[in-house]
């Protein structure tokens, strides 16, 4: 079914000489209802011995219900998008001021000033010790572990010393050396830290604001 510009415009109630080129492309747009117009009065119009294609129109017919099904999935689809956005801000607003275990070497203190994390050894080990160290490189926590077992190990450390007294309150790098019959083991080791902040953009993967920096909510192997 040839349909000419004209004709459209026709229909539409327009003239294909006015307005600008982007108004004269919209006015020339056929759409379901247009279309429905344009079948009507030619159905009207036509030539008894030489009716309409009837395979034509139905293949039209077809062709603009797909065209309005897919527009109305792309609504859906955005909609959806906004809803599953919303739902995921206010699922990451529930890390704020929980801890997270990241895979780090590097510890920092919760607000009672203590430092906790996780060593986990891939297989036994006959012995094994572990040190903090600050940014100056002065060690103010060491401890011998001994023989361990494979599999984690859970550490805490208040961040004072024998005495009582406060002995780092920044961040520490955790070393841990272990040893087994054959040689030297080693275990990966991760931390705790708080969840001060999460960032959450209109587009993309909301991520975590730590003591570690910025990290991605599927960085976080557990939260306490």
């Amino acid at each position: 079914m040839s349909i000419s510009t004209d004709t459209i415009n026709k229909i539409n109630g327009t003239s294909s000489k006015t307005g600008t080129t982007n108004t004269a492309a919209k006015q020339n747009e056929v759409d379901q209802t247009t279309f429905l117009k344009l079948l009507t009065t030619q159905m009207q119009q036509q030539d008894p011995f030489n009716p309409v294609d009837q395979t034509q129109m139905v293949a039209q017919m077809a062709q603009f219900s797909a065209t309005a099904g897919i527009a109305e999935m792309n609504a859906s689809m955005k909609q959806m998008a906004s809803d599953i956005a919303a739902s995921r801000l206010g699922d990451a607003s529930g890390w704020i001021g929980r801890a997270a275990l990241v895979k780090s070497d590097v510890m920092t203190p919760f607000s009672d000033g203590s430092y906790a994390g996780t060593i986990t050894f891939p297989k036994d080990v006959t012995n094994a010790s572990i040190s903090l160290v600050d940014t100056n490189g002065q060690t103010v926590y060491s401890d011998t572990l001994g023989a361990q077992a494979s599999g984690e190990v859970a550490f805490h450390w208040d961040g004072k010393d024998a005495n009582g007294n406060v002995v780092a309150s920044g961040p520490l790098q955790m070393r841990v050396s272990a040893v087994d019959d054959s040689g030297t083991v080693t275990p990966d080791l991760a931390t705790w830290t708080t969840v001060n902040a999460v960032q959450s953009p209109a587009s993309g993967t909301s991520q975590l604001i730590t003591a570690l920096g910025t990290i991605s909510p599927t960085d976080a192997l557990r939260l306490s």
